[in-house]
């Protein structure tokens, strides 16, 4: 089973920026990638994806503000938060699918490993 780790999560004042990190056990470069997160009693929100082609997706609540990128050879993932505001705190999660090479937006069913995810807090 692969080992997903991210890294990167902290405490920011609105309008400031963070870069997640999230480090793959195993070879990523056949699968896509995700991120989702998830707020106190909310569902589990997906935020991006990145195919294993390279093309990203981004969910409209986070386009314009965040990028997701990919180095295969580094077996790494990374989600560039910028302008965050105070609705952007939550548990940030990583997500690999085995199902996918690349695609557009999908739901969390549609991954097969997950992170133990990284905290982002956004204050006012």
């Amino acid at each position: 089973q692969v080992q997903l780790v991210e890294s990167g999560g902290g405490s920011v004042q609105a309008g400031n920026s963070l870069r997640l990190s999230c480090a793959s056990s195993e070879d990523i470069h056949s699968y896509l990638m995700g991120w989702f997160r998830q707020a106190p009693g909310k569902e589990r929100e997906w935020v991006g994806n990145i195919g294993a082609d390279g093309r990203a997706t981004i969910a409209e609540s986070a386009k314009g503000r965040f990028t997701i990128s990919r180095d295969n050879f580094k077996r790494s993932l990374w989600l560039q938060m910028n302008s965050l505001v105070p609705d952007d705190t939550a548990m940030y999660y990583c997500a690999l699918s085995r199902r996918y090479y690349t695609a557009g937006a999908l739901q969390s069913t549609d991954f097969d490993s997950w992170g133990q995810g990284t905290q982002v807090t956004v204050s006012s």
